[in-house]
């Protein structure tokens, strides 16, 4: 029986690499029991994104409201939110409900270069829900878009943005390095207290790289109950990420952009 219980608040994403459907399979290899909460319907598969539908944000505290005075939840991961109603429905919840370990990841373009976050919700996401967050992780180009500013182009760039990103609110910020070249990839945990902790892992020369970021963050989420600290949870989970990265080439799931392989250590 798994002892933690834990929430996705994301959109969905029917090809299975990224949102709801890669959480729910990160959740699960890693032990927790998956629950999710779902924010947007996305036509989408690995060559791209074609539509994106909207739930309203009513109907999304709806559904938190039904979960959250039902279920006890240990962690929550929060990814695509697409609106500033939304955003702000999910700040609420938090508020609401006392929810521990909130992880944001802040979903605003897929790797296809289709926009998942409207430009007028990120100023919600700015104000309203990272002021409530135990961790952020965003990548160097959603960093920037957070910021204002340009994306980073070296690991002394990264430590000046995270420490900006962290004067937005959140409890801790873990600014991924994969856009940077290089031989490894390197992610920046920053808490405003403690020496920048830096991840380090060899970077794998695959194409099937989709819901890389919904991966890492969902196994963060997942781990943080189950291990001492954030240092620790990122490192295990960095871990796990870049095996998938390895075994990624096994799943043929399309012909773009193929997910990671969540269940490597199964099948």
């Amino acid at each position: 029986m798994s002892a933690y219980n834990v929430v996705s608040i994301a959109g969905s994403d029917p090809s299975g690499g990224a949102g709801v459907q890669a959480d729910l399979k990160s959740f699960s290899a890693h032990g927790v029991f998956g629950m999710t909460v779902v924010t947007a319907l996305t036509a989408q598969s690995t060559r791209g994104v074609t539509g994106v539908h909207g739930v309203p944000a009513s109907f999304v505290t709806d559904q938190m409201d039904t979960l959250f005075t039902d279920a006890t939840v240990h962690a929550v991961k929060v990814g695509m939110l697409s609106t500033s109603e939304v955003t702000e429905a999910v700040a609420a919840a938090v508020d609401r409900y006392g929810l521990p370990n909130v992880v944001v990841d802040p979903v605003m373009v897929a790797k296809s270069g289709d926009r998942l976050l409207e430009r007028s919700a990120i100023e919600a996401l700015r104000t309203v829900l990272l002021p409530r967050a135990d961790l952020l992780t965003p990548n160097l180009p959603e960093a920037a878009d957070l910021l204002g500013d340009t994306e980073a182009t070296s690991l002394k760039e990264m430590r000046g943005q995270a420490e900006r990103l962290l004067e937005l609110g959140p409890r801790r910020v873990l600014l991924k390095g994969g856009h940077l070249p290089g031989e490894e990839s390197v992610d920046l945990l920053v808490d405003g207290v403690s020496e920048p902790v830096e991840f380090r892992a060899d970077r794998v020369a695959t194409r099937n790289t989709h819901g890389t970021g919904c991966t890492l963050s969902s196994s963060i989420a997942a781990l943080l109950p189950q291990r001492p600290d954030a240092v620790a949870a990122v490192a295990d989970a960095k871990v796990y990420l870049t095996e998938a990265l390895r075994r990624a080439d096994e799943i043929d799931a399309g012909g773009g952009q193929g997910p990671v392989h969540h269940f490597h250590a199964w099948w």
